[in-house]
């Protein structure tokens, strides 16, 4: 609805900073821990659990995305290895206190892979512009962390819920997925649609060929 960015997808767009996008995604990281941890309202004997598998699938995600990108592209960066980190934290999310770490394991390797080729295949087959890789990386790790969630719940591969059927858990899954998306997507328009009626959703072309710094605020990031 917002179009795509000028330039887009012919102009080089690196990361404005690598070095607070790695400061940003290590604090991102620490913080992830209470996200996850204080979903469940307060200390109990599943919190050590949940704060292992986050931990065991943010790194496993960094793996998933290293190999996937050492593959594709014959070398692995810095940006990939946070964009890995990320994608196994958002994968792990909603199996955190349902699975085991053998099940928090595939579940980030899996993310770090599958965001990996959603940010570098299908975003520019799709031919959409995702400025900051929000759907490759929440969407994508969401949705593969959020099925699977009922795949490795089970006890028989270490999961930690008792008398659940795992075709049953994992349609269930599917299903929340679907009604996620739908919504997400529909409430979405609608206050975008708003949001575009009453002030606009898009700056002006002369403001963003000066830049939003100066054409919006009248400021420079930097002096010098």
């Amino acid at each position: 609805m917002l179009g795509k960015r000028k330039g887009y997808p012919h102009a080089a767009m690196p990361p404005h900073n690598l070095c607070l996008a790695m400061v940003g995604a290590a604090m991102l990281w620490v913080g992830w821990f209470g996200f996850n941890i204080g979903s469940g309202g307060g200390l109990s004997g599943a919190s050590g659990m949940v704060m292992i598998n986050t931990q065991v699938g943010a790194c496993a995600g960094i793996v998933g995305w290293m190999f996937t990108e050492w593959f594709k592209a014959g070398r692995v960066s810095a940006l990939g290895l946070a964009s890995g980190a990320l994608a196994g934290l958002v994968g792990i999310t909603p199996a955190c206190a349902y699975v085991g770490v053998g099940g928090a394991l595939a579940i980030g390797l899996l993310c770090g892979v599958g965001c990996y080729l959603a940010v570098t295949v299908l975003k520019h087959r799709l031919g959409y512009d995702d400025t900051l890789d929000v759907f490759g990386l929440h969407g994508v790790g969401g949705i593969i962390g959020a099925v699977l969630t009922g795949v490795f719940c089970v006890p028989e591969l270490g999961g930690l819920v008792e008398n659940v059927s795992m075709a049953s858990q994992v349609l269930a899954q599917i299903k929340g997925v679907a009604f996620t998306f739908g919504y997400c997507f529909v409430a979405s328009w609608v206050i975008l649609k708003l949001v575009n009626f009453i002030t606009g959703l898009r700056a002006q072309d002369a403001v963003e060929e000066m830049g939003l710094d100066l054409g919006e605020h009248n400021e420079r990031a930097y002096n010098h």
